[in-house]
């Protein structure tokens, strides 16, 4: 076959960079000072053994971490980066992950490395068996997996673009037995550039044989992790390489075939039997270090160029028998990753040769990422540009250990900064982000569908949900929503029930709400929009109000919505009673934006400094929202005689809402264990009336310590369809209420959450 003609047809260049990436990553947990832990695999992460995302490699010190199948760079990043976070924050916070592949100092005595108290005791005693065989210590490097699958209309191309084979199974079988052999041929240059255990640390060698340190890569050598020399594999054929995998088991080289540790391995079933019937579908690259400069282990560039160095192992032709070609690049590969890492390499002229003929592929197939490929070419003539070397630079002047926990550190602030936030998804809501923390924790698998319209599909055995928002689900019928984001109908709703809510009117146009103003202007009442969510364009006022403020809350509401409500305004202190499946599992006290006076600054300066707090930020992507001075929080000022450049007297309390949203800068506050069992009763009730499953209901009560016996006691204000959970998970004060778990157990009743 010549895949190079192929890959040049006009049907097969619009495919040519269409792939599928997933990345296991591992890392030994390590103290804050950067010895080995002691502790057991983390608790919170459920059950490890079947755990999609998290689970225990061969120590239960070591974590392996495992992203879905994606189709973009950016994609199998951001979920990389989001299992990280979730696995980082489900350790002890004495913990942190170890950046580097070559493990910290081991423990003196091998019985203190603690094989994976795995629930199989298949896999417990066959780590067991690797114990005796290789020796605990050998098992302690990690590294990356990185499984790589051409995307299927590139295959389908390539095979219609061919006469040899007549069938898409045999077709892709002979591809990836192509690329497997060039791969072990040219791998070299993956360890030249993106090597990194230049080192070892104490008693990872003891008696053995060691190598002359330092090196490129002692993972990927002859003194890493590798089968004993008597295993030998052709990967001639699929054929040959299954007899020969068979024949190592039948006399006992290896004890199964999960035991040949090869740099590439042919995927698409539980056995290379099953390949037959399967074909391949895709390869697992095993000879990757971590990057310890990255806080996942590798980053988007270094993905580039393994998928540009995939394309270039199918474009270029073998020049040697199959069996002389891999073994041929065993000892090019060996022999390069015990260079010095400082050293330029004995391949120069190789490696010059391969960039040379990536850099015509990528004229002649007029595909992007030429510059990418010429940065990385300057490393051959520059090795102090290769991840050992800079290691080893920076040991020169600390040593490894303390760099790796430097790097260690870095990585643990960056996933404790934000603990509110997700990386990988932190510009989705931030209800979702946590969801999404919950569901990847507890072990359901996820997929974003939509990262704009924040809908998420969930997936636990044949049991899926989706779920939009982070707590609108299949639960609640269509109507509920919709009745709840209707204020006026949803009072109607609940007033027949029997609920107090406020009296009030409905307007269509600016004139018919103006003509309102002599039947509230010497009362307190609320304007708001008939449909709106997050507490826009809500003005209240207390008392006497004149025509201009009047109109000017009129101005606020009508730019949110077409309607509006003018309604009472009922005395007395709100409160968010969070109800899921007839169960009040939240109350929350919100106070209005308020700013507090020191004698000396103004309101301006004040709010200022109140929102450089960092739990405060915009658009709902932090726990409290920024205060504001805008129009409505002006004219909240001027109704207490104050402007913004008005300085308060000391504990003065100024308040620049009289809503009490947490989305408009309020301050939240639990009090679920406080408020009186009466008045969660009557939000469960209440939210049974509007046929929800899900709702944040809003209660007025003037006093919660007295419980409910007449309608005086309360009112219904407002009920949300889709309350943010977030100002419940990290209250201004007060005890979490972690909603979203509450969600998913609501969903996911069978499983233990």
């Amino acid at each position: 076959m010549n895949t190079k003609e192929m890959m040049a047809y006009e049907k097969v260049k619009p495919f040519l960079m269409q792939a599928r990436y997933g990345i296991e990553k591992e890392s030994q947990r390590v103290t804050l000072a950067g010895d080995l832990v002691q502790t057991d695999h983390p608790a919170s992460v459920g059950n490890r053994s079947f755990h999609p995302y998290i689970q225990t490699d061969f120590s239960e010190s070591q974590l392996e971490l495992i992203t879905p199948v994606t189709e973009s760079v950016d994609e199998v990043l951001a979920y990389l980066e989001a299992i990280h976070d979730v696995a980082q924050r489900s350790m002890s916070k004495e913990e942190m992950m170890w950046p580097f592949s070559m493990p910290p100092a081991l423990p003196e005595k091998e019985e203190a490395i603690h094989i994976a108290k795995l629930e199989r005791h298949a896999d417990v005693l066959y780590r067991r068996y690797l114990a005796r065989e290789y020796g605990k210590r050998k098992q302690m490097v990690s590294g990356i997996h990185f499984n790589f699958e051409y995307g299927l209309d590139l295959i389908k191309q390539l095979f219609l673009a061919q006469t040899e084979e007549a069938s898409m199974e045999n077709f892709k079988t002979r591809l990836y037995m192509k690329i497997a052999r060039n791969f072990l041929r040219y791998r070299w240059l993956l360890t030249y550039l993106f090597g990194a255990s230049p080192l070892s640390e104490a008693r990872y060698f003891e008696d053995e044989d060691r190598p002359k340190e330092p090196v490129r890569s002692i993972r990927t050598s002859h003194y890493g992790y590798v089968n004993k020399p008597d295993v030998q594999v052709s990967y001639a054929t699929l054929t040959r390489y299954s007899e020969d995998l068979a024949e190592n088991v039948a006399k006992g080289r290896l004890s199964e075939e999960k035991e040949f540790y090869a740099p590439i391995r042919m995927r698409g079933g539980k056995k290379v039997a099953d390949l037959f019937h399967t074909g391949i579908r895709y390869v697992e690259l095993r000879n990757i270090d971590l990057n310890p400069f990255d806080r996942v282990g590798i980053d988007a560039d270094e993905i580039a160029f393994i998928h540009l160095f995939m394309l270039y192992l199918l474009w270029t032709d073998e020049k040697l028998a199959a069996d002389e070609w891999v073994a041929e690049g065993n000892d090019i590969s060996d022999a390069v990753s015990m260079e010095h890492p400082a050293k330029p390499t004995a391949y120069l002229a190789e490696g010059k040769m391969i960039f040379s003929e990536m850099l015509e592929m990528m004229s002649e197939l007029e595909l992007e990422g030429v510059d990418l490929l010429k940065r990385y070419e300057t490393w051959l003539d520059h090795p102090e540009e290769t991840l050992a070397a800079r290691i080893l630079a920076l040991d020169e002047k600390e040593g490894q250990a303390a760099v790796a926990v430097e790097l260690g550190r870095q990585f643990y602030d960056q996933a404790w900064a934000h603990p509110y936030q997700l990386a990988g998804f932190k510009e989705m809501e931030l209800s979702t982000q946590n969801l999404l923390f919950d569901a990847i924790q507890k072990g359901i698998e996820t997929e974003v569908l939509d990262r704009q319209d924040q809908f998420v599909k969930l997936q636990h055995g044949e049991h899926q949900e989706l779920v939009k928002n982070g707590n609108m689900t299949s639960k609640d019928t269509y109507i509920a929503p919709l009745l709840m984001e209707n204020k006026t109908v949803t009072k109607i709703m609940l007033a027949r029930a029997g609920f107090r809510v406020p009296d009030g009117e409905t307007f269509g146009t600016m004139a018919e709400a103006k003509k309102a103003y002599p039947r509230f202007a010497q009362k307190a009442f609320v304007i708001k929009p008939k449909s709106t969510n997050y507490g826009l364009g809500i003005t209240i006022f207390k008392g006497e109000t004149s025509i201009a403020d009047f109109n000017s809350g009129l101005s606020i509401a009508f730019a949110e919505d077409d309607e509006i409500i003018i309604e009472e305004f009922l005395p007395g202190t709100e409160y968010r009673f969070f109800v899921i499946d007839n169960q009040v599992k939240a109350v929350l006290l919100r106070i209005p934006a308020n700013v507090i006076g020191d004698g000396e600054q103004t309101i301006e300066e004040l709010v200022a400094e109140k929102n450089a707090d960092p739990l405060r930020g915009n658009n709902h992507r932090s726990p409290l929202e920024k205060l504001q001075l805008g129009e409505l929080e002006q004219l909240m000022l001027k109704e207490q005689g104050l402007k913004i450049n008005s300085v308060p007297k000391k504990d003065q309390q100024v308040f620049l809402r009289e809503n009490s949203n947490v989305s408009t800068g309020g301050d939240s506050i639990d009090v679920t264990d406080e408020m009186h069992d009466s008045y969660k009763d009557l939000a469960v009730k209440a939210v049974a009336v509007l046929g929800a499953r899900i709702s944040g209901i809003d209660l007025i009560i003037p006093n919660m310590d007295k419980p409910y016996e007449t309608a005086e006691d309360y009112g219904i204000i407002e009920a949300n369809f889709n309350p943010m959970m977030h100002m419940h998970i990290y209250p201004y004060i007060g005890k979490s209420r972690r909603l979203t778990t509450d969600v998913l157990r609501f969903l996911y009743p069978e499983m233990t959450i």
